[in-house]
Order: C-alpha cells, then structure tokens, then sequence
C-alpha cells in the first residue's frame, strides 16, 4: 500500500480539531493539571523521573506532556503536522520542556540522533504501520543498553469484530491493509468528518516475536478484561474510568500492555 502515509496523515490532520473540542481529550481539565495517562501504563511506567521518554505516535502530545509533568524529559513523535502543531501550543500553555517532532515513526531515525531510557506507545497505535519488523527495529535502535520499552495497546481480539460487535468480520491474524472510510472519530460519533483510512491487524504473537527478534526481553506481559477509554460503540462505563462491550461482558479483552528491556 504505496500511499497508506499520505492518507492516514491527511485523516488524523482532519481529527485534531474536533479531538481538542471532545470530552474524550477533557483539554480544560488536562490545562489544569489532570493527567492524561491510565493506571494500565503509570504501573508499568513506574518513576520516571529524571528519565529520557521517547514516545511514539504521540498525537498532540497530553502523554508526553503527563510524562514531562512527572519529572521525565519527552520527545514525542507523530506523523500528523497539524497535530504536533496543537501539541505545541499545549506545551506553551502547560510550560513544560516537552519537544515534539512531526515524523513516521519508520523515518525517525533519519531525523533523530539520540538513545533514549524508555521507549513508550499507547492505545491504537500499531495498526497504522503494515511492518512490526521494521517497527521493533526502530525501538532497538533508540533504547539505550537495558532501556525499556513499555507499550499499553488495544487487544486484537477486539479488532476481530465488527463496529457493532454483532459478529467476527476481520482476520486475527495480519493478512492484509484493511482500507476503509469513517464517519465521524473514536473521540466524537457525531464529529462531522468522513474520512478514508488504512490499518493493518497486528497478532499478539506478530508484536512478541518481532521485539525478541530484536534482542528484546518481554519483562512482564498483562491482558485486561477492560478498556480505560469510551472507543468503541455500545460500550458501558462498568466501574469509574472502566469501560466493557456490554454483550461480551468480562469474558473478552480489551486491552494488553508490555514491557520489555534490551539487552
């Protein structure tokens, strides 16, 4: 899929304004110091500070800005301009020492010279990049000897399904770019915007195996019956900041997060 950049680039370029506008990105309350980042990952994450954080596909940046709020020093990188753009202008606001950077995650290592302690990557991320390999490989590269990379991610068990849950309509496995369009956004149904896009399904086993290709040791692995985010249509708020498909109940997962350390 020669042009998947291009039109995944002009898709979330059309998102960023509708993003900053929803509850699901809270930008008030996240200019007065709420955090944007979930117990899934601060667990992982444990005290960063003083630490160097790079953190892929980053959007506008309110991750990396947390991350720089708990002591860390972040780079955050995303391949959509217009994003890194309002992801700027928050870091003005919050006064933090954040850098962005507008990249493809693939070319990173053309415009960044630097190792980094933790590589970070979090919900719905992967499935915008056809290669893990290549992928993994950018991660090695940037980790500092026993640096950590620490991924939370949506399970691709939930992948499997249609929008409505009704039934399995996609492959488990990666067999090929799944090229669709979309009315309105993740953060926002009712958001005015249609909008082509391209993913891929990414296997459990296609992410573990391609970091312990890549001189990666998987440290700690969880799965959990639960999403930290209203993403999908249908879902019921089960516990506060806990969401499930109410027809799949506990009996699925939703999410799963890594770490794993170069050795």
């Amino acid at each position: 899929m020669e042009n998947y950049l291009e039109i995944n680039k002009k898709s979330w370029n059309g998102k960023v304004e509708s993003h900053l506008k929803s509850d699901f990105y809270f930008v008030d309350e996240f200019l007065q110091g709420r955090t944007s980042l979930n117990s899934i990952e601060l667990e992982l994450l444990g005290d960063v500070k003083g630490k160097s954080i790079l953190h892929l596909q980053c959007h506008f940046g309110q991750d990396s800005i947390s991350l720089s709020r708990m002591g860390a020093k972040v780079t955050g990188i995303d391949l959509s301009d217009k994003a890194i753009e309002a992801g700027r202008d928050l870091i003005k606001k919050c006064d933090t020492d954040t850098e962005l950077i507008c990249s493809d995650v693939y070319d990173l290592p053309n415009i960044l010279d630097r190792k980094f302690d933790i590589v970070y990557t979090s919900y719905g991320t992967i499935g915008w990049l056809p290669d893990l390999e290549r992928w993994a490989k950018v991660i090695h590269h940037f980790l500092k000897p026993e640096g950590r990379f620490i991924m939370a991610e949506f399970h691709p068990v939930v992948w499997m399904f249609d929008d409505d849950f009704t039934k399995v309509a996609y492959n488990y496995f990666n067999e090929k770019p799944i090229i669709e369009t979309y009315a309105g956004t993740y953060a926002d149904q009712s958001a005015p915007i249609v909008q082509e896009y391209v993913m891929w399904n990414h296997s459990i086993a296609e992410v573990v195996d391609n970091l312990i290709k890549k001189d990666m040791e998987l440290k700690t692995f969880k799965e959990f019956n639960w999403s930290p985010y209203p993403c999908f249509r249908h879902v019921e708020e089960f516990e506060k900041g806990k969401w499930r498909i109410p027809q799949f109940g506990n009996k699925i997962p939703l999410v799963y997060a890594l770490t794993a350390q170069k050795k």
